[in-house]
């Protein structure tokens, strides 16, 4: 085993099968837990990818309330419920660490980011003393960028490297410009000792060099590479042959 890989901070996980009452309702009978064992994640960087309703958020939503995050998203201190819907699923699943704490992590949902947001600024407002929480994401309110502004500030400044962060679709608010640079901004934390769980359709997020990639199916859980996922794959066939593919959409009769 090599250093790097020793030093990471989730190893794995492993799905509690004979723990759970049924496979015949929510979350359990999700494709991605249904055929879920044992998931070993890179020391860098580790896409969770596969189509709608394969069940990705749900199982990086266990993982971060398993590592001592708040379901809704924020750092280890946050602590607050707009509403509770989180499944039981991360009950039911093993995760084992590495041998060193993270000293930083946060667990971004692009579903829950305006929550967080709205969080930092009633705490801002409740405890005068000390500094702001907001000059941790860069001094401005999140409510007042626009959605993809907030969100690569808050990795810009509030990821500040020897930390776990999970992030559930951070492409959901940034354009291709700035889905290249949050790939500049992983590569400086990991440089910085971090690592990062990421569930996402974007193969611009998905195009670290140093990651592994699952593909979650009807069929199973498949490693996998960049230019063999389904993502990567229909974008190529858009962009090589757009017109052909869009007469195929247009014409169905």
């Amino acid at each position: 085993m090599d250093l790097l890989s020793s030093n990471q901070y989730i190893k794995f996980i492993e799905l509690k099968r004979n723990e759970i009452p049924s496979f015949n309702h929510f979350p359990f009978n999700l494709p991605v837990v249904k055929t879920l064992n044992k998931l070993s994640f890179h020391p860098k960087v580790t896409y969770l990818v596969g189509e709608n309703g394969m069940g990705k958020s749900t199982l990086l939503e266990a993982i971060a309330v398993a590592t001592g995050f708040n379901p809704e998203g924020g750092t280890f201190n946050f602590n607050f419920s707009t509403y509770d819907s989180h499944s039981e699923l991360d009950r039911y699943i093993k995760l084992v660490k590495g041998v060193n704490k993270p000293k930083d992590g946060f667990f971004l949902r692009a579903e829950t980011f305006y929550n967080v947001a709205s969080n930092i600024e009633e705490l801002d407002k409740e405890f005068a003393f000390g500094p702001p929480i907001i000059d941790s994401f860069g001094g401005v309110s999140l409510h007042k960028q626009s959605h993809g502004e907030s969100f690569f500030a808050t990795f810009l400044n509030r990821f500040i490297g020897n930390g776990i962060y999970i992030l559930d679709e951070p492409e959901a608010a940034l354009s291709p410009i700035r889905q290249l640079s949050m790939l500049s901004r992983i590569d400086e934390l990991v440089h910085q000792n971090s690592q990062f769980i990421i569930a996402t359709h974007s193969p611009i997020i998905m195009a670290y060099p140093h990651s592994r990639i699952f593909e979650f199916t009807n069929d199973g859980i498949f490693e996998t590479s960049l230019e063999n996922t389904k993502h990567y794959s229909i974008m190529k066939q858009f962009f090589t042959d757009k017109e052909r593919l869009l007469h195929h959409l247009f014409n169905q009769e």
